[in-house]
């Protein structure tokens, strides 16, 4: 389903390439797109790094126009850590999370905990936004009676960005592949990608969890199959011998999906002890009282903010699908548009004087031409 990047590592391995080329290969990624760590025996292993849990995406969630106007740094009490916490430590605190699914730990997980950690202005980033988002992702876990620790997967998937989209076309919170996103009900089209509509995607994931763990049994097996495919799993548990423990299937995994297990423990871990190691959340601002209107004429944000004074950035980060800031309803298909609670009336009140607002020279697409005239 997911958005399954080889390795250069993992590429060359299938090429047939040398030993040494393949060396040089992963010498080419930059850190951004790998960790590496040693295994008791002393083998070296090269994982790839989940799209959501790269600096650049995270930077990108900052730099967004939603996040520098609505995403603000704060003062707090936190403490500033300067000691480091033994192993115990975190297996105490993983251990502690009221959480059906395993969260275990490993020294990949303890790498990818200090990934985020050295990065304290990117994990406050992440917990504004999250305050924001949580509510939305944990309504539709409820809904499909998929656990709630879940929320967290589209940390890792896609920093919270729900204008994230990755090399390969999967977009919007949970990353949803084009085909996969509208086999679970999204509309994608020229105008409309409902893969970044964050409520809807959050029950289209959901619902794709459930179906998934009523394929395999194991959370930590579902996850795996979210990032790289049913197929994929079920071929590394054939070589596993059939089992659905996802640490028994871990060798035989693409080497992507291998990390995607610990980064999504390393983000429950980010998420709820980010204040035991010093880090002051950014302060969330996104409205806070928003309701949805149908709409059944297709107007443009412009005409929108023309008239009732919300700024055409705040419509897009309320909206983030329409992706021409075109509202295509119509009265067979009314489309649904998000406004701030305060500006839902005189939505209503005008939306005739809205609607007909420069209305010729936003819509110059043809209905009806002659030949020749």
């Amino acid at each position: 389903m997911k958005k399954l990047i080889l390795s250069l590592a993992m590429l060359a391995t299938v090429a047939g390439v040398s030993a040494q080329t393949q060396r040089r290969n992963i010498a080419d990624l930059t850190e951004q797109d790998y960790i590496s760590f040693f295994e008791d025996d002393g083998t070296e292993q090269v994982i790839g790094i989940p799209e959501g849990m790269k600096q650049s995406e995270i930077d990108d969630l900052l730099g967004q126009y939603y996040s520098e106007t609505y995403l603000q740094e704060q003062e707090c009490n936190s403490r500033n850590i300067s000691g480091s916490f033994t192993e115990e430590d975190y297996i105490e605190r993983l251990s502690r999370l009221p959480y059906i699914m395993e969260m275990p730990y490993n020294d990949l997980v303890r790498r990818l905990i200090d990934r985020y950690m050295r990065n304290p202005r990117s994990v406050a980033g992440l917990i504004g936004a999250a305050n924001f988002y949580t509510p939305i992702f944990e309504e539709a876990l409820e809904a499909y009676g998929v656990p709630l620790e879940l929320k967290y997967l589209p940390v890792i998937e896609s920093a919270l960005n729900p204008k994230a989209t990755s090399p390969v076309g999967a977009a919007g919170l949970w990353q949803f592949m084009p085909a996969t996103g509208k086999q679970y009900g999204l509309e994608i089209n020229s105008l409309v990608d409902e893969r970044r509509d964050p409520i809807k995607s959050s029950y289209a994931a959901a619902r794709m969890l459930r179906d998934l763990y009523n394929i395999f049994g194991d959370w930590s097996t579902v996850i795996a199959s979210y990032n790289c495919g049913p197929g994929n799993v079920k071929k590394a548990m054939k070589r596993a011998g059939g089992t659905s423990d996802y640490w028994k299937i871990y060798p035989y995994l693409p080497k992507e999906t291998r990390g995607y297990v610990p980064a999504f423990i390393a983000a429950n871990y980010t998420m709820n002890y980010y204040c035991d190691h010093g880090v002051c959340p950014m302060r969330t601002k996104l409205p806070a009282h928003s309701d949805t209107v149908m709409v059944n004429k297709q107007i443009h944000f412009s005409q929108i903010a023309a008239k009732t004074g919300i700024s055409i950035d705040e419509l897009r980060t309320l909206n983030p699908s329409y992706r021409k800031d075109i509202v295509c309803g119509s009265k067979a298909n009314p489309a649904i548009l998000r406004l701030p609670d305060s500006a839902i009336g005189a939505f209503i009140d005008n939306f005739d004087d809205i609607a007909a607002y420069n209305r010729s020279a936003i819509f110059t697409r043809r209905s009806r031409v002659e030949i020749g005239q």
